[in-house]
């Protein structure tokens, strides 16, 4: 049985809470940039200051690219790749990086918190007045779908291919409301499979928070995927 769970490991950029398996990982973690090598940075990136004895050369633990001080100052949070505590950052790393938080500070929140849908599943008749809570798990791994009579099989958010979001109503400013989803994904055995959930119960406000949620999730996942390609 691979092991699981986290240890405090140090590294270059500071303190990090690594997965002991790396199959644990959450998919919304990025590898550590390779850091460019201290020969190969005679000048600020930003302000092309030289660097002295004075003027030391720092790296912004997001991109690994060398900065003075004044110009990689920001310490900021970096959940994405780990680091415990706030981590030096330049400033186009900053602003990625606060945005990025603000998902983990409200939109995980949302999706572990859970939301109420009518289920269907492919191949199967569920009755529509069967309403599952669906939650992600706490290593942000899996969606869970269940009720106090059944639990529906997990989805992977790796798995995820193609997710689609339905809007019917409008909130008091014009902007759409969701009132449900549909998910492609690929099933233990690789088959793909389609996933389609109503928004339901009697807090919706809840439910179409999960949804929207979702979909940054997605896109959070897709981006990295591109990126790292």
């Amino acid at each position: 049985m691979a092991a699981t769970g986290k240890m405090l490991q140090k590294g270059k950029g500071g303190m990090r809470m690594v997965p002991v398996n790396e199959s644990s990982a959450s998919p919304f973690t990025l590898p550590e940039p390779s850091w460019i090598p201290d020969a190969q940075c005679q000048s600020c990136i930003q302000c092309q200051g030289k660097f002295d004895f004075l003027n030391r050369r720092h790296h912004c633990r997001r991109c690994g690219k060398c900065f003075c001080d004044t110009c990689s100052s920001a310490k900021v949070l970096l959940p994405r790749m780990l680091y415990v505590d706030p981590v030096r950052h330049c400033a186009g790393c900053t602003a990625v990086s606060k945005k990025e938080n603000d998902f983990f500070e409200k939109h995980i929140k949302a999706l572990m918190t859970g939301g109420a849908f009518s289920v269907n599943q492919t191949g199967e008749t569920n009755d529509n007045d069967t309403v599952y809570t669906c939650k992600l798990s706490s290593d942000h791994r899996h969606l869970h779908f269940e009720n106090e009579h059944r639990r529906l099989d997990d989805i992977s958010l790796t798995d995820i291919d193609s997710l689609q979001i339905w809007t019917e109503e409008k909130d008091s400013d014009g902007n759409p409301l969701a009132s449900g989803l549909a998910m492609k994904y690929k099933d233990s055995c690789g088959e793909m499979q389609l996933v389609k959930m109503v928004v339901a119960g009697q807090n919706k406000r809840q439910g179409q928070c999960w949804v929207a949620s979702m979909q940054k999730a997605f896109k959070m996942i897709h981006d990295s995927r591109t990126s790292i390609r």
